[in-house]
């Protein structure tokens, strides 16, 4: 078993002890993502519709790093501090994910980091 780290400065480096993704043989693990814009490091606040895109894009940006895009996520991880918010990231997902959808959890959680409203992390089979 061949276990290769993926990381792109298209996407924040990882702000603590974990890689940006993980890749073993055809399945990548990626890391959860909040809206921090991979050029500055800053959070992208004050608009959630935003912030949602802002953490598809990097996800986005480390599956093609790994050699896949979001069409290939079978699993999807979803934390938002406030729930009012998930018809939002389903409406934004569609656009990022196409069908067949992957199977999915959405998480309530009282507080993400760097105060981050929503994180998204993913599970990629590649073909």
């Amino acid at each position: 078993m061949t276990r290769e780290i993926i990381t792109t400065d298209r996407a924040p480096a990882a702000i603590g002890t974990y890689s940006q993704a993980v890749r073993i043989e055809r399945t990548v693990y990626v890391s959860g993502q909040i809206p921090l814009d991979p050029a500055s490091g800053t959070l992208i606040t004050g608009d959630i519709e935003l912030e949602i895109r802002r953490v598809f894009d990097n996800l986005a940006a480390i599956a093609a790093a790994a050699g896949g895009t979001l069409a290939n996520a079978v699993k999807v991880n979803v934390y938002l501090t406030d729930l009012a918010h998930f018809a939002k990231v389903n409406e934004i997902m569609a656009q990022y994910i196409p069908q067949p959808w992957p199977a999915r959890a959405a998480v309530g959680v009282a507080q993400l980091p760097r105060g981050a409203r929503v994180e998204v992390d993913c599970v990629l089979h590649l073909d």
